[in-house]
C-alpha cells in the first residue's frame, strides 16, 4: 500500500476547523452510544488525507478518543468482559492490520465504504436477534471483531452489540468498549508505523483529530444522564450510509 502524499501545511484553516468540529460532535455522540466517530469521520477526512491513509490516521485519533472515554468512565469498567474479548481480538487485529497494509487504495475505498454502508442493516439485524453471550461467546465474537478492526474503522458497533448481549449496559458499555478499542488502536499504530503506512505527518493529523474528541467524552458523561440514546441513532445511520457511499464512489 502506498499512502497518499499528505502534508499538514497543505491543509487550509477552513478544512481543519470543519474536521475539528465534526470530531468533537461525533465524540459526544460516540460517548453516548459507544460508537460514531469511527463510522462517520472517515468520510470527512478521506478527501484531506487520502483514502489509503484513513485507517492509519483514524487509529491515532481513536486511540486518543477511547483513551479519554476510559478516563471519563473508568469507574464503570467491566474488566472480565474486557479480558474475554481481548484474548482473541488482539491477535486477530494484528492479522487484520497486516492485511490492510498490503491493499491498494482502490480496494481500501471499496471495502471501507462497503462496510460502512452494510453496518447499518447489520447493526439493526444484530439488535433484533437479541443474542445472549457468556465469556466464551465474547471471546468467539472478539476474534471476528479483531480481524475487522485491524483493517477497518467503525467496527465498534459490532463490539457494542456483543457486549450488550453479554449484559453490559449504560456507562459500563461505553467504558468497556473504550478499553478494548484503545488497545486495538495502539496495536494498529505500531503495525502501520512499521509498515511505513503511518508517518509523522499522518500521526500528527490523527493526534489533532483525536485531541478534538477528548472533551466530547466528558460532555457525553453529563448528557448520558438526561438524553435518550434512540433520539440520535437514526441521524447517525443516515450519515454513515452517505459517508460509506462517498467512499465507494471514490473507489469506483
Amino acid at each position: 500500500m502506498d499512502p497518499a502524499i499528505f502534508a499538514l501545511a497543505d491543509v487550509g484553516a477552513g478544512q481543519l476547523l470543519a474536521v475539528a468540529a465534526a470530531a468533537f460532535v461525533l465524540s459526544v455522540v460516540g460517548g453516548l452510544t459507544g460508537y460514531g466517530v469511527g463510522l462517520i469521520l472517515p468520510a470527512v477526512i478521506a478527501p484531506i488525507v487520502g483514502v489509503a491513509a484513513v485507517v492509519p490516521v483514524m487509529s491515532v485519533a481513536m486511540f486518543l478518543t477511547n483513551g479519554s472515554r476510559v478516563i471519563a468512565f473508568r469507574h464503570h469498567l467491566n474488566r472480565p468482559a474486557v479480558v474475554a474479548v481481548m484474548l482473541t481480538a488482539v491477535p486477530a487485529a494484528l492479522v487484520g492490520a497486516q492485511i490492510y497494509t498490503s491493499l491498494p487504495e482502490r480496494a481500501i475505498a471499496l471495502l471501507l465504504g462497503g462496510f460502512l454502508v452494510a453496518s447499518v442493516p447489520l447493526g439493526r439485524w444484530v439488535k433484533r436477534r437479541r443474542f445472549v453471550l457468556g465469556p466464551t461467546g465474547l471471546s468467539t465474537i472478539g476474534a471476528g471483531y479483531g480481524l475487522l478492526a485491524g483493517g477497518m474503522t467503525g467496527t465498534g458497533m459490532l463490539l457494542i452489540a456483543a457486549l450488550m448481549a453479554a449484559g453490559v449496559e449504560g456507562a459500563a458499555l461505553v467504558a468497556t468498549d473504550a478499553a478494548v478499542s484503545v488497545t486495538i488502536n495502539l496495536l494498529k499504530m505500531i503495525v502501520f508505523g512499521r509498515a511505513a503506512a503511518l508517518d509523522l505527518e499522518l500521526f500528527a493529523a490523527g493526534a489533532l483529530i483525536g485531541a478534538c474528541t477528548v472533551p466530547g467524552a466528558f460532555v457525553a458523561r453529563r448528557l448520558l444522564r438526561i438524553i435518550p440514546v434512540h433520539v440520535h441513532v437514526w441521524v447517525m445511520e443516515l450519515l454513515v450510509v452517505i459517508g460509506g457511499l462517498s467512499l465507494v464512489w471514490r473507489g469506483l
